[in-house]
């Protein structure tokens, strides 16, 4: 980055995953699609649309699942490497949350091609096509649009085992709930947008795959989890209880956040996705934390890490899994 560089996240009317459409009004949205009788073959499709899991698995034959999953968003940060880096890291992650495996990628980019250059274009491009070679993940091609906002992602595929698929609706009462990266990211985005002032640590944990916590998932025999992302932990861990049937006990003391992240939320830089999330959550849960804490608990991340109805080695149990209590998918304390 140059002094004379764009700042990309000024040409965005939100950042990252705290621009999707707000959960309740995505949900209306999608309520009453069904697949169709010509494609509703015994025991193909797995995991569909029914509880907003995190991609559609589908099975090929025993033993193996095609893994399906798309996103994309605006600039989350200003720096178009970064950006493509933290795009593609995010589309892989619900491969991951999955217990998939990516194999195949390819880019969705929008661009305002009469406002910014071509040569930043090349390096969200370049970004993305870095992290998948972390992965393993071949990116072959894809679809570009003339667009006056500055959109990217990537439409990824991937395998798995179809009878050890990790899932939102399989938690069960008894377990530990395990994050596995910190929170914050969204108000710390949104503080980059509104100051230019960058986060190092918020760009490394974005930029970090979640395969590793995935495959340590597997090994532990974890099969209820998702990643947290534009819903924000309690959004995520609603929608995952919602489909399991249980609550979700949340420790807010054991929670980690990022550096800088209570701070930047105390003066005001909470995302208009992060706010929606908690009026979205609150009508299920009952919340025992002051304000600030809530909100940043509903946070919007952006290439969030996982969270796991279990526990594996080096991650922080945040909370449990009970039997279900009347009117109440959360309980955060």
């Amino acid at each position: 980055m140059t002094a004379t560089t764009p700042r990309l996240t000024g040409y965005a009317h939100g950042g990252g995953c705290a621009c999707k459409i707000p959960p309740g009004e995505l949900e209306d949205v999608v309520r009453g699609l069904v697949p169709s009788p010509s494609t509703a073959r015994e025991g193909e499709l797995v995991v569909g649309l029914e509880d907003g899991d995190d991609a559609a698995a589908v099975r090929i034959r025993d033993g193996l699942a095609i893994i399906a999953t798309t996103d994309f968003f605006t600039p989350v940060v200003d720096d178009p490497y970064d950006w493509g880096r933290i795009a593609a890291a995010n589309a892989l992650s619900d491969v991951y949350a999955m217990g998939g495996r990516p194999v195949i990628a390819l880019n969705l980019l929008c661009w305002p091609r009469d406002v910014l250059p071509y040569d930043l274009a090349a390096e969200v491009l370049r970004g993305g096509l870095a992290v998948a070679d972390e992965a393993g993940c071949h990116v072959a091609g894809g679809h570009s649009v003339d667009d006056p906002e500055p959109k990217y992602g990537m439409a990824v595929t991937g395998t798995a085992d179809p009878d050890a698929l990790i899932r939102n609706d399989a938690a069960r009462p008894g377990t530990p709930l395990t994050l596995t990266k910190p929170l914050g990211l969204g108000v710390l985005n949104n503080r980059h947008k509104a100051t230019g002032e960058s986060f190092a640590e918020a760009i490394a944990v974005m930029t970090t795959l979640n395969a590793e916590a995935s495959r340590a998932a597997l090994a532990a025999g974890i099969r209820a989890g998702t990643d947290v992302t534009g819903f924000g932990l309690l959004g995520h861990a609603h929608k995952m209880a919602r489909a399991s049937g249980v609550t979700a006990v949340i420790d807010s003391a054991a929670v980690p956040f990022l550096d800088g992240a209570r701070e930047a939320a105390a003066a005001g830089n909470v995302p208009g996705g992060s706010r929606r999330n908690l009026d979205w959550v609150r009508p299920h849960a009952r919340i025992d934390v002051d304000e600030t804490t809530a909100l940043l608990l509903a946070d919007a991340q952006t290439s969030g890490g996982l969270l796991l109805a279990g526990e594996i080695p080096g991650h922080p149990v945040i909370g449990e899994i009970v039997a279900a209590e009347e009117g109440t998918t959360l309980r955060v304390r």
